[in-house]
């Protein structure tokens, strides 16, 4: 039994669900989870658990600021554990942009900070419209419109492959 944690950000709570799966199925395999919020994470000791996690969605071509903060200032102890990084975003939804090789916005980021993680994974995420504030509904229905995505103020459409996510909580386990 190893103990593992998960770290996330999200904007609108798929990044969280996605966790939640990883969870799941890693707790099934007897492993020891703690799931946190990187807002919430203080002080925590990273170096207490066997494997690390961290998970981000993607809002307006960016990970979250409390992500990108967190593993540039910790970056030194995610390399001393056998570690993982995945992005959620709605360009992951097709196929030429669904790989850790070909998602622009896990490319991106890997850029922007010192960590290299051990294992990568890219998951699609949602398109919600009823969960968004009229600016931000607005906006994404312009991006959608410009990328052949879903435009109906009304659409809930979920992009999320759930098998992908599991292949990647098997890597985790098998870390």
């Amino acid at each position: 039994m190893a103990t593992i944690l998960i770290i996330f950000s999200t904007t609108d709570g798929h990044t969280r669900r996605i966790c939640a799966r990883i969870q799941s199925h890693l707790e099934a395999a007897q492993h020891e989870v703690t799931v946190v919020d990187v807002e919430q994470i203080g002080d925590l000791d990273l170096l207490a658990h066997d494997k690390l996690v961290i998970g981000a969605s993607i809002r307006y071509g960016k990970h979250s600021k409390a992500i990108r903060r967190f593993v540039t200032e910790r970056y030194a102890e995610l390399g001393e554990r056998p570690n993982a990084f995945f992005t959620v975003n709605v360009v992951a939804r097709k196929p030429n942009k669904n790989t850790p090789e070909t998602n622009p916005y896990i490319q991106k980021f890997l850029e922007q900070v010192p960590w290299k993680p051990d294992h990568l994974g890219v998951f699609a995420g949602v398109i919600n419209y009823a969960l968004y504030g009229p600016v931000d509904r607005t906006m994404i229905r312009f991006i959608m419109w410009m990328t052949k995505g879903p435009t109906d103020p009304s659409a809930n459409v979920e992009f999320t492959n759930w098998q992908t996510v599991d292949e990647f909580a098997q890597h985790v386990e098998a870390m």
